[in-house]
């Protein structure tokens, strides 16, 4: 079963027919594409789906894709996006829900995520208790950088209120094996802010923030691991020095 397919038609309230008309085929073969992850449609069509669900190919015929992909010191990169909520809930559910061993939210409050991603509580839970490591770096939500960060921005809803959130959130996942928090280190602190990066097994979302700009507003980058050393890696490496640092969350 094509289940990222399945997903894509769900978030965007499409159904199998309805799918058929805006692509110009058959509910038959629309059902086809759904039962069998190997059938790769025509090009056009692929692309013409990717259009109406607002999801990236690569998401849906990953191996379809794969052939084409560049071959220059850029090819890790996937998609790119000129503001981070531009990115479909339904990449944000793909990712997380077909991650197995490295689940990492790295952004500074992660606060979105809870947001656009319903049930996120059992998901987390089930992929932890299946083996995979799950990972929230936040923010300290009375450091002098959260201060600083709260005053560029300035909007109602403070860097620490939606910190707080998110720990609201992981308290529900307090005691869960797998599962775990940190707060970076108070010298990483504008090293944290000023990237988020949220990985996914070989994949990633990293989003720079512009001056001051909130989360939503900036750019953001998919990224999916092809070599050693390439883009992927480093920003990876970014996270985890983050993390090695960061102190846990009581």
């Amino acid at each position: 079963m094509n289940t990222a397919l399945r997903r894509g038609m769900a978030d965007a309230n499409l159904t199998a027919r309805q799918l058929a008309g805006r692509v110009g085929v058959t509910p038959k073969t629309v059902e086809r594409w759904l039962a069998d992850e190997a059938l790769i449609p025509h090009p056009r069509n692929r692309a013409d789906v990717s259009d109406a669900l607002g999801v990236d190919e690569l998401m849906l015929w990953p191996s379809a894709v794969r052939g084409v992909l560049k071959t220059g010191p850029d090819r890790e990169l996937i998609a790119a996006y000129p503001y981070r909520s531009a990115c479909p809930t339904s990449v944000w559910a793909s990712l997380i829900g077909d991650a197995t061993t490295d689940i990492t939210f790295a952004g500074y409050t992660n606060y979105f995520v809870w947001l656009e991603q319903p049930a996120l509580h059992q998901t987390l839970r089930r992929k932890a208790e299946s083996g995979c490591r799950v990972r929230f770096l936040l923010g300290h939500p009375e450091s002098s950088t959260t201060r600083q960060r709260e005053a560029v921005e300035d909007v109602a809803l403070t860097v620490s209120t939606r910190i707080r959130i998110t720990l609201e959130h992981l308290d529900k996942l307090s005691g869960v094996p797998g599962v775990e928090a940190r707060y970076s280190a108070p010298e990483d602190g504008t090293n944290h802010v000023s990237l988020s990066v949220f990985r996914f097994d070989a994949h990633a979302l990293v989003t720079p923030h512009l001056a001051r700009l909130v989360g939503h507003d900036s750019p953001m980058m998919h990224l999916r691991r092809m070599q050693d050393g390439g883009m992927f890696d480093r920003f990876a490496e970014h996270a985890d020095e983050l993390w090695g640092r960061g102190t846990a969350i009581a």
